[in-house]
């Protein structure tokens, strides 16, 4: 598959597809992934970067995950920076809700430092980040059902943040969402939580 036709279109069940790995909507459905080998050089993961696929791509991924978090009644969802908050914010709105809140990683003036915690993922280990929540969307939080969405669930390393920051600000998500789960080795990290996901990509060799 030519390298910017990844993420662009949804394939029937029936195709045939090659030159990637074929993740698998619940439906059956394929979305062609990206291979990309790990640093050991033995080991490779399937890439889903929500930011450059398509629209009718993200939509679809919002629609699926959507029907799968419908179950646990969300009042609000709560999205991860960074690629987390597109999708959280397609997800949303296909729950009919009219607002979300978007946690991140950029420390405004006015937040509290006292409302951050460390964060990092499999991605970008080699950046020291932290991640905050605006004060003011606090009330949003009170009492709600919360549904916790990243795109992808890899180490369960930044879902472990966003969780350790809901609970700084009193809350504690009913749920956790993704796009796709990556590899197996968040569930032992994440061990205990109800987890709604659309897609999943297993640790691959390298041919």
């Amino acid at each position: 598959m030519i390298p910017e036709n990844f993420w662009q279109e949804i394939l029937p069940p029936e195709v045939v597809a090659e030159g990637g790995y074929p993740a698998r909507f619940p439906d059956g459905r394929i979305l062609m992934l990206p291979i990309r080998p790990l640093p050991d050089g033995k080991r490779a993961l399937a890439s889903l970067i929500i930011n450059q696929a398509s629209f009718a791509v993200v939509d679809a991924l919002a629609a699926a995950l959507a029907q799968e978090l419908a179950p646990f009644a969300p009042e609000i969802v709560v999205g991860l920076p960074t690629l987390g908050l597109t999708l959280s914010s397609a997800v949303a709105q296909k729950l009919g809700h009219t607002r979300y809140v978007p946690l991140g990683n950029s420390a405004k003036f006015w937040y509290r430092p006292g409302l951050s915690v460390p964060l990092s993922s499999v991605t970008t280990p080699d950046q020291q980040k932290r991640l905050y929540i605006d004060p003011r969307l606090l009330p949003l939080l009170q009492g709600r059902r919360i549904a916790l969405i990243d795109d992808v669930i890899s180490s369960g390393v930044s879902m472990l943040a966003g969780i350790a920051l809901l609970e700084l600000c009193g809350a504690k998500p009913v749920v956790l969402g993704t796009a796709m789960l990556q590899s197996e080795l968040w569930r032992e990290r994440l061990a205990g939580w109800d987890i709604a996901s659309v897609l999943h990509s297993p640790i691959l060799p390298v041919n």
